[in-house]
């Protein structure tokens, strides 16, 4: 057979007589995208995005249907080809609906893959449970009892009754898992960069930078101010909540990973920051919010006022017994120090704040345990003075008396006061739960915003010195949660990552296909109740620093994972179409098209057929027909309305899956 000359991108290349480009391109490695070509089913140039130009021809031609001649030359990756595919692309998804990745993935900061974990647990999968877990965050035990779990919020099994218990799985696995002797966690990492990183700050945030920079083969030091390890998982939130040697197993395996732990190293006094620039190729400032804001009321400086902050680090070396204590603030912070100060022996403890109840920003459960261990709740309250007894201490608490106005800023019904009323607490104790921030000392060459936070770049994580990243609690809009940090960790780390190999520090978000989904999309689903996680009792726990949840069975974590709606696309991480819409960076909303709303079918054996996500590439109707001779599926309806169905005897369908195998988009699922 004779050989042909053609160059592609300019590269000389040989082929054979009748083969096309495409198969002349993807035997030496260029890639031309298509979404209908596979070599099991005549070629048909439908999906219309494998064009490609040719030298001394007007116009496109298809790389899957132009047979190549001698001395063709051919541009792949002109902007007027890509212009073109990118239209295609557009055109095709402007009819796709359904959701890429799951509302749960998409609510965490860390951007952990919730549903594929909680599927795992169902299937029993613990190992790799844990394992895909680890993959965005290296505190799951400790994490999966403090979290807020926004993933929950946007859980869409609430459309049908209540969330999965998204927490209390990561919780369940990572317990099971941590308890196994045997279990090594999975540690590999790249070769040795021969690069060296110093990380500022033992919290979570700082804990899994060092993490995943030691996976990618640099030499990572972390630096804290404390004892020990953990920054605000250790001590800002109580042993009930979060026992200390779960959290200590977990900062050993960050330890084994090769990373190395310095404690009692404060920045500006035991080290500066300018000598970590010289010693080390980059820096990383994840130093927390160590201190605690003040009520900015008279009297604050009154023996017997204590910062919430301050009051959880050192907690048990109070005693309460016979105290009457106060506590301002509606957060978790202030939950943990209701709860601590009750433990502590209190008489009474009282929680001042200065909305509702239902506008409190700490976790319901957090509200309700309080409650049950005998807190009381003080709402639309505020402090007015602090006054203090013959002692020179905390005697009595003036409170105005607030109602709900106008919503502010963000979007809640503003309290304001209501003139003339007031309120007298006697209290021996008050402590400001209200907020924290950074401390700035050590960090004088950073710039900072007007609340003291460093100022980071919110895509680079770049200060204002050159390779010093800062994340976390100390950047820009100050504290947040946990999860947020660690997923922050995760995005520096590769930023870091990329400014030692000497790479661009760009990111852009991926392109993903999002669904809305109301009650009626789950109408048919069964009601099932979500597990409630096991605890004690409050007349119990109220005495003692014993963890209050118990964990979940095995029964029970499989029972609760199996109510997952798999909202995420199963054939995302192999789906063609995705693939090329964040190649050729696509906006197919600009089209407004029609979106249709088809139910999902079962009516192929062995197949989940989803139309929306249908392109009509045609691959699955021309491989049934073709290859496997039976010719179940056909095209149906015309125009916008055209859909693939069961055009023939379903009856003879071999339910080979071969359909679902070919299909680039997912809308064909092989379920068994």
């Amino acid at each position: 057979m004779s050989e042909l000359k053609i160059t592609i991108n300019n590269i000389p290349l040989t082929g054979e007589a009748g083969q096309t480009i495409l198969d002349v391109a993807e035997k030496a490695g260029i890639e031309i995208p298509t979404l209908c070509n596979d070599e099991r089913v005549e070629v048909a140039g439908s999906c219309g995005i494998c064009v490609v130009e040719l030298e001394g021809s007007p116009r496109l031609h298809r790389a899957c249907a132009t047979i190549i001649s001698d001395g063709m030359a051919v541009k792949t990756d002109t902007e007027r080809v890509l212009r073109n595919r990118r239209v295609a692309l557009e055109l095709l998804l402007s009819d796709h609906v359904g959701d890429c990745v799951a509302p749960c993935k998409l609510a965490c900061p860390a951007q952990t893959d919730c549903q594929g974990y909680v599927g795992l647990i169902a299937e029993g999968k613990y190992k790799e449970a844990y394992e895909l877990i680890m993959d965005k965050i290296p505190l799951p035990a400790s994490i999966g009892r403090v979290c807020p779990h926004p993933c929950e919020e946007a859980c869409r099994r609430e459309l049908v009754e209540e969330p999965i218990a998204i927490m209390n799985l990561k919780q369940f696995v990572s317990d099971l898992v941590l308890s196994d002797d045997s279990f090594k966690a999975s540690l590999d990492s790249t070769p040795e960069s021969g690069k060296k990183v110093a990380i500022i700050g033992g919290g979570p945030g700082g804990l899994s930078a060092a993490y995943f920079l030691r996976l990618k083969g640099h030499e990572v030091t972390v630096y804290d101010a404390m004892p020990k390890m953990g920054g605000m998982l250790r001590y800002g939130i109580p042993e009930y909540r979060l026992p200390k040697a779960l959290l200590q197993k977990e900062i050993d395996i960050i330890e084994k990973a090769g990373v190395t732990l310095l404690s009692n190293v404060r920045i500006g006094s035991d080290v500066a920051l300018e000598e970590l620039r010289r010693l080390y190729d980059a820096v990383v400032v994840a130093a927390g919010a160590w201190i605690s804001t003040g009520l900015r009321c008279p009297g604050e400086e009154i023996e017997g006022v204590l910062g919430g902050i301050y009051f959880l680090q050192d907690a048990q070396e109070y005693d309460f017994k016979g105290l009457k204590v106060a506590v301002v603030g509606g957060g978790n912070t202030a939950m943990d120090a209701c709860r601590t100060a009750v433990r502590l022996g209190a008489d009474k403890v009282y929680n001042v704040y200065r909305r509702t109840r239902d506008e409190m920003p700490a976790e319901e459960i957090e509200i309700i345990e309080a409650d049950e261990e005998g807190v009381i709740f003080k709402n639309l309250t505020n402090p007015l003075e602090i006054i203090a007894g013959e002692n020179g201490k905390v005697a009595k608490m003036r409170l105005q008396i607030m109602e709900l106005g106008e919503p502010d800023a963000s979007g809640r019904r503003a309290p304001v006061p209501v003139e003339g009323k007031e309120e007298e607490l006697e209290v021996d104790i008050v402590i400001s739960a209200i907020g924290q921030k950074p401390d700035a000392k050590g960090f004088e060459e950073l710039d900072l915003t007007k609340w003291g936070t460093i100022i980071a770049d919110e895509v680079t994580f770049l200060t204002n010195l050159e390779r010093v990243f800062a994340i976390g609690d100390a950047t820009n809009d100050g504290a947040d949660i946990a999860i947020t940090a660690i997923g922050e960790a995760k995005n520096a780390a590769e930023m870091v990552d990329r400014l030692l190999k000497g790479e661009e520090l760009t990111y852009h978000p991926p392109y993903l296909v999002k669904d809305e989904k109301t009650s009626e999309d789950f109408a048919d689903r069964a009601k099932e109740q979500r597990v409630i996680m096991p605890h004690r009792s409050p007349e119990v726990r109220r005495d003692d620093f014993e963890e209050v949840n118990l964990g979940l069975s095995k029964e029970d974590a499989i029972k609760e994972a199996s109510r997952c709606l798999a909202c995420g696309c199963l054939d995302y991480f192999e789906c063609k179409l995705i693939k090329y819409a964040n190649q050729l960076d696509v906006h197919p909303e600009k089209y407004g098209c029609k979106s249709f709303r088809r139910a999902e079918k079962d009516d192929i054996p062995n197949i989940r057929r989803t139309p929306d996500k249908c392109v009509l590439c045609g691959l699955c109707v021309r491989l049934c027909e073709e290859s496997v001779k039976e010719g179940v599926l056909g095209f149906v309806n015309r125009g916008l309305e055209t859909v693939v169905e069961p055009a023939g005897d379903v009856k003879v369908c071999e339910a080979c899956g071969k359909c679902a195998e070919i299909c680039p988009t997912g809308a064909l699922i092989k379920v068994v």
